[in-house]
């Protein structure tokens, strides 16, 4: 049986999206099921595109869904990845060695005259691509010279893509496409099939993109007499829309997301189920369960949805999965982050497993267990809201001051507060009161946090505490008064 190596070769010329580290993870994840190698590889060749932060982003994105590479250009393995630009004498060497063999050819035409060549075949509607004017003049090697390759023009391509099935191309279509440039820097052409080659790749999956660029690399790989690996070509991502993905989407950086509170175990279970599936049911996979599973037999050919109520729905599922103090941990550096200033730091830890223990079942994310809607009030004493918000709408302000004047009174006296001691004085009161349940509640609700939807009321007040509570419901009995 072949061995199975597979290779991750991101460029380094933007920020990693949802999409690239996708593939990244499909690889990662064959070579995981099949007990196969998984190799990173910069293809930093592009180097007026490059981004100097990018290298980083991409290292540091794998690093955080837990993707380790199994090699590295230097002992001990894992040191680092590989990089194409510590590798420039060997594409040097094997373009020179095309063109002594007749399969490709040094290009003199200048910028300028490429610019003017395109503006022709555009004013006659003409497809775009290089006219080979250089193709059989025979020139050597020049200062700003390029080398190109050499279309067979009579052939087509045909070739067993492992999603797709057979795709067929017609070489006549394709134009001779350059191999090295003249800053002696190769193509991503040229580059990725000698790399690819040299370190044994068996198979290259990647973004459906690169589907029309399949025949250029094997013609390469019939030019240099190599066997060329297996192909497939994972589906496109879309929005909901069915329109081309962007930041309206959700395709935002894929660190942003951990930036926003995502987890990555959550992540990494989003990732692979943009075009793979087990079935048509089975949605929350554990890595492992997605190690055991993943075939490439099962990647679809349409397009994959990338849903954000989905991942969000599925990163609150995990987020409730947590124990207690795995959130709390997780969710700490959120809540230091995002507190307003004005809060006394350092937080009282213990205080502070409390609150988040009550907030866990409700937060979508990490970031929202500091958000205003879910846990601020916990920590200020400056609680902001319009008045009316305590008015239940079948009562009127008289009503929902003598609740509260009356609730305070039998919490002054309450031995202990906690929430079983709260809610066996509390559901009692409103039917002595004549209200019902839930008109008691919504207003005491409002009173000591300033919003209408909270964490249980029992045991938010017993987090809170008793002078706070009591103090806060005091101010909201002001605050009606107020009203006039």
């Amino acid at each position: 049986m072949k061995q199975i190596r597979v290779r991750y070769a991101p460029s380094p010329t933007g920020i990693p999206h949802v999409g690239n580290i996708r593939t990244a993870l499909f690889n990662w994840l064959f070579a995981r099921h099949t007990g196969g190698t998984f190799i990173v590889r910069i293809e930093d060749t592009d180097v007026a595109r490059t981004v100097p932060e990018a290298l980083e982003a991409i290292l540091e994105s794998l690093r955080w869904l837990g993707i380790d590479w199994d090699e590295g250009p230097e002992a001990g393995g894992n040191a680092g990845p590989y990089f194409q630009s510590q590798r420039l004498e060997l594409y040097n060497r094997m373009s020179a060695e095309l063109v002594a063999k007749g399969d490709a050819y040094y290009c003199h035409c200048t910028p300028e005259r490429l610019e003017e060549m395109r503006k022709e075949q555009t004013a006659r509607k003409a497809p775009p691509g290089y006219d080979r004017r250089c193709r059989e003049l025979g020139l050597g090697p020049a200062p700003n010279a390029v080398i190109r390759f050499k279309i067979p023009l009579s052939l087509k391509t045909t070739f067993r893509d492992l999603i797709r099935g057979e795709v067929t191309f017609d070489n006549a279509v394709l134009d001779d496409f350059v191999l090295l440039k003249s800053d002696g820097y190769p193509t991503y052409h040229l580059a990725n099939v000698i790399d690819d080659n040299y370190m044994k790749i068996s198979h290259v999956m990647r973004g459906e993109e690169w589907l029309s660029s399949t025949p250029r690399h094997l013609m390469l790989y019939r030019a240099f007499g190599w066997s060329p690996p297996e192909f497939a070509h994972l589906p496109i991502i879309l929005g909901t829309d069915r329109s081309k993905l962007s930041k309206r989407h959700g395709a935002v950086a894929l660190l942003d997301y951990r930036a926003q509170g995502y987890l990555a175990e959550a992540m990494t279970n989003f990732l692979a189920l943009l075009g793979w599936s087990l079935d048509d049911k089975t949605e929350l996979f554990s890595k492992e369960e997605l190690c055991r599973h993943f075939t490439i037999e099962r990647v679809s050919q349409t397009a994959a949805i990338f849903n954000k109520e989905k991942l969000d729905w599925m990163n609150g599922v995990y987020i409730r999965a947590l124990t207690t103090d795995a959130f709390a941990a997780r969710a700490l550096p959120f809540l230091e982050k995002g507190l307003p200033p004005e809060i006394v730091r350092p937080l009282d830890q213990s205080y502070v497993k409390k609150v988040l223990a009550l907030v866990q079942e409700r937060a979508k994310t990490l970031a929202e267990a500091a958000s205003p809607e879910l846990s601020w009030f916990f920590f200020t004493d400056r609680v902001d809201y319009p008045a009316e918000l305590l008015i239940d709408k079948k009562l009127d302000k008289t009503q929902t001051a003598n609740l509260l004047a009356t609730t305070t009174a039998r919490l002054d006296v309450l031995p202990a507060f906690d929430a079983t001691t709260l809610e066996g004085m509390l559901r009692p009161l409103a039917e002595e009161m004549g209200l019902k349940a839930g008109q008691l509640f919504g207003a005491l609700r409002t009173a000591v946090s300033g919003l209408t939807a909270t964490p249980p009321l029992f045991q938010m007040m017993e987090t809170l505490g008793k002078h706070r509570s009591i103090t806060r419901i005091r101010e909201a009995a002001a605050k009606l008064e107020a009203l006039g």
